[in-house]
C-alpha cells in the first residue's frame, strides 16, 4: 500500500509519517524544502520525499505523483503568523484537496482511493444536524470574517461533501476533526464520535497530535475502521480521563 502525504513537515504530519512507516506502509511526501527529518526517517527504505510546493505542481506532475497511491492524507494548515493567516495562498487546504482529487480522477483508478483530511472540531458537519449554540454561531461568523483559515478548512470539507459525495467510484474520504491540539510523546487512549460532544469554543476538549496521527493511520491501514468512518467527519478527543 502506498500513501501520499501533503503537509508532512507539520507537527501532525511528521507523526503520521512515522505511524505509517511503523505499520510497514510505503509513504511518499510532498514537502516544500529540505526538512529536519531524523536520519532514520530520511533514509527509510519505504519513504520517498518529493521536494515541491503542492500548489505549484502542474496538473501533469500532480497526476503522476498520485498515480499508484492507494491513499492520500492531507495535514496541510496555515502557519499561526500574520503572513500564514492573511497572506497567500488563502485557500491552501481547499485548493490542494480539489487538485489532488482531480489528479486521482485523471488516473481512473480501478479501486477507490482513500482521501483522509485533517480538519478541525470547530467546523460543523452540514450533513448532520449538529447542535451549535447561538453564541457559538455568532462567534464562528465573526471568526469567518477575521480568520481566513477557518473558511479554508470549511470549504475543503465542503468540496469533499458536495463535489465528491458518498457514492463516488474513484474517491472515498473522511475528514478528521481534532479539538484543541496538544503535543504528547506517546499515543494514549482516545475516543471518536460522529459529532462533537462539547463546544469547540466554549468547552473545548483536548486531542494530542500523536493520537490524531494514529487515528489517521488507522483509517488508512484498517479497512474495518475505514468502512465505519468513510464519508464522515469523525471528531477525536483524548479519553475523558486524559482531559484537563
Amino acid at each position: 500500500m502506498v500513501t501520499l502525504i501533503v503537509g508532512a513537515s507539520g507537527a501532525t504530519g511528521r507523526l503520521l509519517v512515522a505511524q505509517l512507516l511503523n505499520c510497514g506502509e510505503q509513504v511518499k511526501l510532498i514537502v516544500r524544502a529540505e526538512s529536519n527529518w531524523s536520519e532514520t526517517l530520511t533514509n527509510h527504505k519505504n519513504l520517498t520525499i518529493i521536494h515541491a510546493s503542492v500548489l505549484e505542481l502542474s496538473d501533469a506532475e500532480m497526476t503522476q505523483l498520485v498515480n499508484g497511491c492507494n491513499s492520500i492524507a492531507s495535514c496541510l494548515g496555515h502557519n499561526i503568523s500574520f503572513k500564514g493567516m492573511y497572506g497567500h495562498p488563502r485557500k491552501l487546504v481547499t485548493d490542494a484537496t480539489s487538485r489532488l482529487c482531480k489528479a486521482i480522477k485523471a488516473n481512473k483508478p480501478e479501486m477507490p482511493v482513500k482521501f483522509v483530511l485533517m480538519n478541525t472540531a470547530g467546523n460543523s458537519n452540514r450533513d448532520l444536524s449538529e447542535h451549535i449554540s447561538f453564541a457559538q454561531k455568532c462567534l464562528i461568523w465573526l471568526m469567518r470574517v477575521l480568520l481566513p483559515p477557518l473558511i479554508d478548512n470549511e470549504k475543503a470539507v465542503d468540496f469533499l461533501r458536495t463535489q465528491i459525495g458518498q457514492d463516488d467510484s474513484e474517491i472515498e474520504w473522511a475528514a478528521v476533526r481534532p479539538d484543541n491540539l496538544k503535543n504528547e510523546s506517546y499515543v494514549t487512549e482516545y475516543e471518536v464520535y460522529p459529532s462533537p460532544i462539547r463546544s469547540a469554543i466554549f468547552d473545548a476538549g483536548n486531542t494530542s497530535r500523536i493520537n490524531v496521527a494514529h487515528f489517521m493511520a488507522e483509517l488508512i491501514t484498517n479497512n474495518e475502521k475505514w468502512e465505519k468512518w468513510k464519508g464522515q467527519m469523525p471528531v477525536i478527543y483524548n479519553k475523558l480521563s486524559e482531559q484537563s
